[in-house]
């Protein structure tokens, strides 16, 4: 089942944005949209939403406030913010607040698509823990990801890397990179990428296929 999420944003335009970045990932879905805080929060104590996308600056009640307003109320929800708002004041004022994530705009798809992984892993990282030590205490607030001696490119994440990979075992011949991104839900654009971090690593082979009839399209190869 998709996580919810609620989209505030004054901003139609850039909601609507958020909008489609959040159904590029198949384990998402948009559960609502409020143009300030006040609509926010009314709908939250309506309708459940795992995830909220909150903007900072809107009129009658900012994002600030409406952050304190959704932990003063203890709305079962996690908050990654949306901004231009780039002082370190607003930034350290919603960390302490417990957002997920924090956002500068203009953002990058990909960037957006880092966020919703991270609130993923970790929900993902407290449901599957029965019993705390250290380790499953680190791995929940290191956003559910396990802690790992190798670094990655800017924009490459592990548990993007495995899902994309474990897909291409599963296939014997070549596969495109619109097969690849419809298969584990995630923008051409965001394949591209990690392939050609694959085939740079030598984990992955690339060609060339001519017969598209059209522009040819790259094909890859575990």
């Amino acid at each position: 089942m998709a996580y919810k999420v609620l989209i505030i944003d004054d901003d139609p335009m850039v909601a609507m944005i958020n909008g489609q970045y959040v159904q590029k990932n198949k384990g998402f879905s948009v559960c609502g949209t409020c143009r300030n805080g006040e609509e926010a929060i009314a709908f939250l104590k309506q309708n459940k939403a795992d995830l909220v996308i909150l903007d900072v600056y809107m009129p009658l009640m900012d994002g600030v406030e409406t952050l304190k307003q959704i932990r003063e109320n203890k709305f079962d929800t996690e908050v990654i913010m949306v901004t231009a708002a780039n002082d370190t004041a607003t930034l350290e004022n919603t960390m302490h607040l417990g957002v997920i994530d924090y956002l500068i705009k203009p953002f990058a798809l990909e960037r957006f698509q880092v966020a919703l992984e991270k609130f993923e892993a970790k929900i993902n990282a407290i449901k599957n823990t029965d019993v705390l030590d250290q380790n499953r205490v680190d791995n929940i607030i290191g956003s559910g990801k396990k802690v790992s001696l190798k670094d990655y490119p800017k924009g490459i994440q592990e548990k993007t890397l495995k899902k994309i990979e474990d897909y291409l075992k599963t296939k014997s011949g070549w596969v495109n990179g619109d097969s690849i991104a419809e298969a584990v839900g995630l923008s051409s654009v965001t394949i591209r990428h990690y392939m050609s971090y694959l085939v740079e690593s030598g984990i992955v082979k690339e060609s060339i296929n001519y017969e598209t009839g059209g522009r040819p399209s790259m094909l890859y190869k575990y």
